[in-house]
């Protein structure tokens, strides 16, 4: 086999058409997030509008999410493209169970503990369940145990587990991939003489 084969200028261009392609998908899917986005179970109410608009950040702010994992779940945007780009993996459970718990922490009615608990429960835990998180078996039973009678640190244990697996696996990606390196580029600005 060729050792210069599949680096042509036709295979050049065919990357940087799939780059485009990508990058527009990106776009896309972070704009629908962005739109879309909202705290677990809340739904949106305002007077002036029904939507929440975002900004999108400066490059120093979106260089600052490479910092800390923390900073970029912080931020309204970042958690919005960090949420895109899990889609993009096919993961995206991870971050909606990982929000689902700390919406739950904040629950102080008995009553919407238990009843959020088993749901999320069913939507995130339990065996075939529609957004199943890979977790350990003992974790399961013991979030099992823990939702009869359901308390704030019910599923503390899998949401460590959920954050770290995200902070160590899918966080570098995130800051490796092509869309978070353009944000983090600063604005090219031209100098060309205009025409009179």
């Amino acid at each position: 086999m060729d050792k210069g084969a599949g680096t042509g200028p036709k295979n050049e261009e065919k990357r940087e058409k799939m780059k485009r392609t990508l990058l527009k998908d990106w776009k896309s899917r972070l704009s629908y997030f962005l739109q879309n986005s909202s705290s677990p179970g809340k739904p949106k109410t305002g007077k002036k509008s029904k939507q929440q608009t975002f900004i999108k950040p400066s490059p120093e702010e979106a260089q600052l999410w490479s910092e800390a994992f923390d900073e970029l779940l912080a931020s309204k945007y970042g958690l919005a493209a960090f949420r895109a780009f899990l889609k993009s993996e096919y993961c995206e459970e991870n971050i909606e169970f990982w929000l689902a718990c700390e919406d739950f922490k904040k629950t102080k009615s008995p009553q919407k503990l238990s009843s959020k608990a088993k749901k999320i429960y069913t939507d995130f835990i339990e065996k075939e369940a529609p957004k199943e998180i890979n977790i350990d078996f003992q974790t399961k039973t013991l979030i099992a145990q823990n939702i009869q009678e359901a308390t704030s640190g019910c599923f503390t244990t899998a949401q460590k587990r959920v954050y770290s697996l995200m902070e160590n696996n899918s966080y570098p990606r995130f800051l490796e991939s092509e869309f978070y390196q353009d944000l983090c580029k600063k604005p090219q600005i031209t100098t060309e003489p205009h025409a009179t």
